[in-house]
């Protein structure tokens, strides 16, 4: 669901906070396969370690940023030359190794989203707020995202 695009119109009315995102997975997951299989493994008296790449958060203070053509895509952190934006709800960093990243070219920096902020363009700044504000996203360094949550079940 947090890869989702808000071009799904269904799934941007049905989550538009934590508790309705929680409802929806939890629903999804009653509903699943990974459901059946959790119970089959269960049945066999086996045990099962589930968890995830990434965490998200729900996003709602956009910040304008505008850089190169070499800036990339993503929402809650942008690495180029040139960048520009606002200094409030971001990290930035000039130097990548600095914090164990490797550089994508030799001047290049990195901006990240902290908080529930966003990166978006100057241009059509409205229309991807609307489009993007209230979303679930990852990519950035809030501690909803970095931290990988994780899941040990024991069959009783």
């Amino acid at each position: 669901l947090s890869h989702a695009s808000p071009e799904h119109h269904t799934i941007k009315e049905l989550i538009n906070d934590d508790v309705s995102y929680r409802a929806v997975v939890k629903s999804w997951f009653e509903n699943s396969t990974l459901f059946d299989i959790l119970k089959s493994i269960a049945a066999q008296k086996a045990n099962a370690i589930i968890t995830t790449d990434h965490g998200t958060i729900q996003v709602d203070k956009p910040i304008r940023i505008v850089g190169d053509k070499s800036i990339n895509k993503n929402l809650r952190y942008k690495t180029g030359k040139q960048l520009h934006y606002e200094d409030r709800y971001t990290y930035h960093v000039n130097n990548p190794k600095s914090i164990c990243l490797p550089p994508s070219f030799i001047s290049a920096a990195f901006a990240f989203a902290s908080h529930s902020s966003f990166f978006v363009y100057p241009n059509n700044f409205s229309y991807y707020v609307n489009y993007y504000g209230n979303s679930f996203q990852h990519g950035g360094i809030s501690l909803e995202e970095m931290i990988i949550p994780f899941n040990f079940l024991q069959s009783k």
